[in-house]
């Protein structure tokens, strides 16, 4: 007769696995920064992990990530902060959100590098990109005055929706001389979906007034 772990088995092996687990992370990630070696083959590894997560079933692709997105956390330099976009491009909400967190992380300490990834996102990733469209509320955060020069990077992007998150930012922003940057905006007709409350449906604004709007905002402040 099969019998069903108690509830305080099934708890202590939470605790093992949690355990084990953390004991493989910290070991991986203080080898790979000890060594060199060790960390280029940990970003190959990380890449191809990255590339396959696209294939997999949801759950397993979001488990993945954010493994490697924690991973990524305990390293630094712009090929790290390259891979984290990566993984802020993914479908999966948990790991683009583990992503972010670790993105700001590097660049309250090293901006230059997530500065250097980001401007070779914009130019890499294609429009409709998931990372386009975070990229630029992630920036705000970083007490950084390179920030700001981002945002107008984004502002001239080819993707309506990175455009209009990078103005949404600018609003939360308040940065008042940030205008100057959207005003070439406010006659822009292409729709946008930043701001819409129903995934899938059609854009129901345009950059140009997503611009007049933030501009209204910022005349404010």
């Amino acid at each position: 007769m099969n019998r069903q772990p108690s509830v305080n088995q099934s708890l202590h092996h939470i605790f093992d696995a949690e355990r084990s687990l953390r004991d493989a992370h910290d070991a991986l990630a203080g080898v790979a920064i000890e060594q060199s070696d060790v960390r280029g083959e940990l970003l190959e590894v990380v890449s191809a992990a990255i590339a396959e997560a696209s294939e997999l079933e949801e759950a397993e692709a979001s488990l993945r990530l954010v493994c490697v997105a924690r991973v990524l956390g305990e390293l630094e330099g712009q090929d790290v902060a390259d891979r984290l976009i990566d993984v802020l491009a993914s479908g999966s909400t948990e790991a683009r959100s583990e992503a972010g967190e670790q993105l700001q992380g590097l660049g309250f300490d090293r901006f230059k590098e997530v500065a250097l990834a980001v401007e070779g996102a914009l130019a890499r990733l294609p429009s409709g990109s998931l990372a386009l469209v975070e990229l630029p509320y992630l920036l705000i955060d970083i007490p950084e005055p390179g920030a700001l020069k981002l945002l107008g990077m984004f502002l001239k992007h080819a993707d309506p929706d990175a455009v209009g998150a990078a103005i949404e930012a600018l609003v939360e922003l308040g940065d008042t001389s940030a205008t100057s940057m959207i005003h070439p905006l406010c006659e822009d007709t292409r729709p946008s979906s930043v701001g819409d409350d129903v995934p899938g449906a059609p854009p129901q604004v345009t950059v140009g007034e997503l611009a007049v709007e933030a501009l209204e905002i910022l005349g404010e402040v």
